[in-house]
């Protein structure tokens, strides 16, 4: 099966699923709503075992593939791939180890539909860490509080960063372990149900085996494309966000019967300056979607040398620029589609009802999570 006939089988099959999430996208807005019933539904459907391998009970799919299908369900719900996000690189991190044992243990967890979130960065008055990772008779306690922890609050295992000994450690904690607290406290005017907000622990014990890593402080895998690949899953989401906007303000101009300066009814949709605004939002779609994938396909290239273990520098350093590149025009790409779209109606599509204010504040909230000028 080509991955093209791969996209489109799993695309059929997610269909009516991303349909029944999108379906609820704007009243979840509208209430705050956080969206654990749409999580649910990609839990169930196994969406969130797509990469793990065939032979772990996975699907085993390309990363082409996958963030095809993440554009899919931003063009849903914006929300939905940033919340699995962390869950995504803790699945990409398995695979990149290359530690059989370390796979079957984690992989089966993940293909029984448990989730992971993420608990990194820290609100401080300068770029630090001071979560701690301590040695116990019974394996290590960790203490601290991270804020950014998205999607810890729908998750079952959080994946932290500690300090023990001048030392990075990674490491896997169990959201219902005594000491772990999730509190929903982002602030954001964009991506609000995202569950980005603090995670405290209080003396939590953390097994030997739940430390997957010891690294210096600098020595953030320079031979990997994970950070790539976490920057990747913002762009398709931002790409799915200008699906939505061409979506959202094509169906509003079919159905008007007035434009501004017309006396009378008139029909905006066979006017030709609306015409253009609207070819204008699909250009701007197709242009981000094809920068994510073509990005996509340059990470999946290092994903397949390091399984044949002919991976080198040169292939990080492109997953790298690629990226980057991309970024740089996918911002501005997006970003004009979520204002663009609002000049094919009056003040009736800056209605409540409508929110469609909410492709904006979402994509400009997604391009800061990680600054273009950096």
């Amino acid at each position: 099966m080509t991955e093209q006939t791969s996209y489109r089988v799993l695309q059929a099959r997610f269909k009516p699923l991303f349909e029944q999430i999108g379906a609820g996208a704007i009243e979840r807005e509208q209430q705050r709503q956080l969206a654990f019933d749409a999580v649910n539904l990609l839990r169930d459907a196994g969406f969130s075992a797509l990469r793990v391998p065939q032979v772990h009970g996975g699907a085993g799919i390309s990363l082409p593939v996958l963030f095809g299908l993440l554009i899919d369900l931003a063009e849903a719900d914006s929300n939905l791939p940033q919340i699995v996000r962390a869950h995504f690189g803790f699945v990409e991190g398995r695979l990149a180890s290359r530690d059989a044992a370390s796979q079957d243990y984690w992989f089966a967890k993940v293909v029984a539909g448990q989730l992971w979130g993420a608990a990194m960065a820290e609100r401080s008055d300068s770029s630090t860490n001071s979560v701690s990772l301590a040695a116990a008779e019974d394996g290590w306690r960790l203490n601290g509080e991270k804020y950014y922890c998205t999607g810890t609050i729908y998750a079952d295992w959080v994946a932290a960063v500690a300090m023990h000994d001048k030392d990075f450690f990674s490491v896997v904690v169990a959201v219902d372990a005594p000491g772990v607290t999730r509190i929903d406290d982002w602030d954001g005017f964009g991506q609000r149900l995202s569950g980005s907000g603090t995670t405290r622990f209080d003396n939590v014990a953390v097994p030997a085996e739940h430390v997957l890593r010891r690294f210096k402080p600098g020595e953030l895998r320079a031979e990997s494309y994970i950070s790539s690949f976490y920057q990747l899953f913002h762009l398709a989401t931002l790409a799915g966000i200008a699906r939505a906007a061409l979506r959202d303000a094509t169906e509003f101009v079919q159905g008007r019967t007035r434009a501004f300066g017309v006396p009378g009814q008139s029909s905006p949709k066979d006017d030709p300056l609306v015409q253009r605004v609207i070819g204008r939002l699909s250009s701007l779609a197709y242009a981000s979607e094809t920068l994510v994938l073509a990005t996509a396909q340059v990470l999946e290239n290092v994903h397949q040398a390091e399984l044949t273990e002919t991976a080198h520098e040169a292939d990080y350093v492109e997953a790298d620029i690629r990226t980057f590149q991309a970024q740089q025009l996918v911002l501005e790409q997006v970003l004009e589609a979520t204002t663009l779209l609002f000049e094919v109606g009056g003040a009736s599509a800056t209605s409540q009802a409508r929110r469609l204010d909410r492709h904006w504040r979402n994509a400009r909230t997604l391009a800061s999570h990680n600054p273009a000028i950096y």
